[in-house]
Order: structure tokens, then C-alpha cells, then sequence
């Protein structure tokens, strides 16, 4: 992913890195609208990272997968891998990488807010919504927080 930002020569504007997944109710079926007319998201999918973590060495923008071509199923033909976030944040199917100084509405951050924090770091030790700062450790026991 570095290569490819630093290719752009981002501006020092640039704060945030937007990913726009394809949309294509045909061929992703959980994209049309369901029961009640109501799509489970609001699509396209969008996610987005700050530009020092998309320009981590860990951040890989993928194209294969084991020595072979991205498959459909995981994310072809191109999708980003960020090893330490919740899984939701590693969008896949891209056909947009956008530079921005906001911070990108985020798909499941739009649909759950109270759930989806834009930051959605994996911690280990804590078992807590996705995108919370962990509880102290004094008031771990009376937030419910778990080591």
C-alpha cells in the first residue's frame, strides 16, 4: 500500500485513505434490498484507514493470495489487508482508493454507530465493542471490561 501512496504523492492534506468496493447487486446478491426493501448496508462499501496506518509496512493492498490470483471469494480483484484491525476494516472487491482530510464515513460505522468506531483496533486483552478505547485498568471491573 505504501508503494502506491507514495506513488500519488500525497499532499499534506491528505489525512485519510477512503476504499470504495464495487457495486453490483447481481453479482453480490447481499447488496440488494431485502425484507422490507431494506439493504442490510448502505452500499457501495466504504471503509478507510488514516494515512500513517495506510502507509505501514503491514498494510498490504493484495492482489493474490498463497501464489495465486485473488480469488472472487476473497476479495478480488484487489483488497486491503490490515493485520492488526477487526477484519471489517480489510475491505475487499476496491475499485476506488481516494485521499482525503476527513475522516471517511465508514460503512458499518453509518449502520452502528454505538458499535463500529472508525479505529476498530484489534486488543486482545479486552473483549469490548469493536472501536472502543478499553477501560482503564481501576475502572475495568465497574465498566464490565474483561482481561
Amino acid at each position: 500500500m505504501a508503494t502506491l501512496l507514495k506513488r500519488v504523492e500525497p499532499t499534506g492534506q491528505a489525512k485519510y485513505v477512503e476504499f470504495t468496493t464495487l457495486l453490483d447487486p447481481e453479482q453480490f446478491p447481499g447488496q440488494k434490498k431485502g425484507l422490507f426493501n431494506i439493504a442490510s448496508l448502505d452500499w457501495p462499501y466504504t471503509e478507510g484507514l488514516r494515512l500513517d496506518e495506510a502507509l505501514h509496512p503491514l498494510t498490504l493492498l493484495t492482489v493474490g493470495l498463497y501464489g495465486q490470483v485473488l480469488p472472487n471469494q476473497n476479495g478480488a480483484p484487489l483488497r486491503v489487508v490490515i493485520p492488526w484491525k477487526y477484519g471489517f476494516k480489510s475491505a475487499k472487491s476496491i475499485v476506488r482508493i481516494r485521499l482525503t482530510d476527513t475522516e471517511p464515513k465508514t460503512a458499518w460505522n453509518k449502520s452502528a454507530p454505538q458499535e463500529y468506531g472508525f479505529y476498530s483496533n484489534v486488543n486482545p486483552r479486552w473483549t469490548i465493542r469493536a472501536g472502543a478505547r478499553p477501560p482503564s485498568a481501576a475502572s475495568a471491573s465497574s465498566a464490565g471490561g474483561r482481561r
